[in-house]
């Protein structure tokens, strides 16, 4: 017969007999393959129409194969070319039998468009040339010199190199105002292209200040919210959520008619005699219609954060600050707002991002001043193929921009403690 000592010395087993610890280990097992499994239609549809395109997005941004579809044969010859002089014979020859193959497959106007945007005036050389090129025999060299004198022209085929590359960092360059000059070298775009950088600045600036009017404008309607009584602040939060309840495009052409230099406000101030009618206010189609409207749609988003964590703050915290001596606003700064901070953190990250990215609105009511970045990403995405990866380019720095700003705010706050209602 076993004795005590014996048989606290084995190990614990289930009623089948299983070590204890592996049974554990089992279950805990099979509860994570059924919770995976209920996840797993989520994280496919994330994979699938998130993930997916902002890869394919970045992808594109540098994959560039235009030249080496369109010319095969001049992007192979090229590559031995040292970019001394002008290029040798081969790549005459390559450039010849390539145009005669565009020709007929009705591509080298593609090639030749794709040039003509790092060299204006290079489309009409090339696609004059193709046009004569099935009548000429070899040498091409000469040729090609007595047609035009701009294949002589040695930016041109550097260039031409340059973008045979199938993964080119040249539309991350155009993005922040750089680009290759002659030389091969990354340098400053000319003064007059320079719009990229300026847009990015004013789309950030912009969106701080749109989420600090925010701020201003929601603390104390989120505090009247928290403080009246149950059927009054039923009442006020259903007007703060009203404007969900309307179309985005109905509260911007609203603003339109409010703004605009015959608009009500414009009027409301003439009639009042505080401006002249030749003095109307100009407030729409530059930043400030664009910072009025986007303050009135996005201010929902931080007055409801704000009006959750509020809501939880018993009211005795201030008056037993006020009852121990301390002022009422020394008593709301040291006591009632450290406890709102995550709401308001909250707030600011969530209409701040928001912000960023936003693009009906701005075009709607911004005019040429008030415009986003997104609106210029909007405007590549309808055009050529080049535009296509500049848009992409533009869109994935704005992609890391906000996701360095969200990394920079979790070491700062930390998102643990944010409180979204």
């Amino acid at each position: 017969m076993a004795t005590r000592e014996d048989r606290s010395k084995a190990p614990l087993v289930a009623a089948d007999g299983t070590p204890l610890k592996e049974a554990l280990r089992r279950s805990q097992a099979i509860e994570r393959r059924r919770a995976f499994a209920l996840v797993a239609p989520l994280l496919f549809f994330l994979l699938i129409v998130f993930i997916v395109p902002i890869i394919a997005m970045m992808w594109r941004s540098i994959y560039n194969p235009e030249i080496r579809e369109y010319l095969p044969q001049t992007a192979s010859a090229l590559s031995a070319w040292d970019g001394e002089g002008i290029p040798p014979e081969p790549v005459f020859q390559a450039m010849a039998a390539d145009m005669i193959v565009g020709v007929e497959n009705r591509t080298i106007g593609r090639a030749a468009a794709r040039i003509n945007r790092e060299i204006p005036g290079a489309r009409s050389t090339m696609m004059r040339t193709s046009r004569q090129v099935d009548e000429w025999s070899a040498p091409y060299r000469e040729k090609f010199l007595e047609e035009d004198e701009d294949w002589a022209n040695l930016e041109f085929w550097t260039i031409l190199q340059r973008e045979s590359r199938l993964i080119t960092p040249t539309y991350y360059l155009l993005a922040m105002d750089y680009e290759y000059n002659a030389q091969g070298e990354i340098a400053p775009r000319p003064e007059v292209y320079q719009i990229y950088r300026d847009l990015f600045f004013r789309t950030a600036w912009m969106s701080l200040l749109i989420t600090g009017i925010c701020v201003m404008l929601a603390y104390p309607i989120s505090y009247m919210l928290a403080t009246q009584p149950a059927r009054i602040s039923n009442l006020l939060l259903i007007l703060v959520l009203l404007p969900f309840w309307t179309s985005l495009l109905v509260r911007t052409s609203a603003w339109i008619v409010l703004l605009q230099q015959q608009g009500v406000i414009n009027e409301l101030l003439v009639g009042l005699g505080a401006i002249d009618s030749d003095g109307r206010l100009r407030m729409i189609y530059n930043r400030t219609g664009t910072i009025v409207a986007m303050t009135h749609i996005l201010l929902p988003f931080m007055v409801l954060p704000l009006y959750s964590v509020m809501k939880t703050i018993p009211p005795s915290y201030l008056r037993a600050a006020k009852s121990l001596g301390a002022h009422p606003f020394r008593a709301w700064w040291r006591v009632y707002f450290p406890l709102t901070i995550p709401g308001l953190a909250a707030g600011c990250i969530l209409v701040f991002i928001l912000a960023i990215g936003y693009y009906i609105t701005p075009a709607l009511v911004g005019g040429d001043s008030g415009i986003f970045i997104s609106n210029l990403i909007a405007d590549n995405m309808q055009g050529s193929s080049a535009q296509l990866k500049l848009a992409a380019a533009l869109a994935t720095i704005l992609l890391v921009a906000v996701l360095f700003i969200y990394w920079l705010f979790n070491r700062l706050v930390g998102v643990e403690k944010l409180k979204f209602g």
